[in-house]
């Protein structure tokens, strides 16, 4: 399935958060591998400063593997489903593992684009004005 997460950094992470995706350390020890990176690398920040990205994910609940991973850096505002999972092909079962090459999100990543800013040149941005 994907899901369309909605976070805020929690404060005093942004730091770290941003060493870990440098260092390509983000979401280490998970099965999702690099999927943690792929999702920093296409989150936007939207209206009401809220970090968005779309999420691939097997679990039987909404990021049940993934989120100790996101929550040591994010508050989790919401995870909802990205598509109608009735036209899933993992979740109907006519195509085990679709949803890694699927492009059923397209046109709401998309939209992420249009509507906010890249997250990781911003969080980049606030270490890189703040350096003497």
């Amino acid at each position: 399935m994907r899901y369309l997460v909605r976070a805020r950094v929690k404060e005093g992470c942004q730091r770290g958060l941003l060493e870990a995706i440098e260092r390509g350390t983000l979401g280490e020890g998970s099965v999702a591998g690099d999927e943690y990176l792929r999702n920093m690398n296409e989150a936007w920040v939207c209206p009401g400063q809220t970090v968005r990205w779309v999420e691939v994910c097997y679990c039987p609940t909404p990021l049940l593997e993934e989120r100790p991973y996101w929550e040591e850096y994010f508050e989790l505002v919401k995870v909802q489903g990205a598509h109608d999972r009735r036209k899933c092909r993992d979740h109907n079962g006519s195509e085990p593992w679709a949803c890694g090459d699927c492009d059923c999100t397209a046109r709401l990543e998309e939209k992420l684009k249009n509507t906010g800013k890249p997250f990781q040149e911003l969080l980049q941005s606030s270490f890189d004005d703040s350096t003497p």
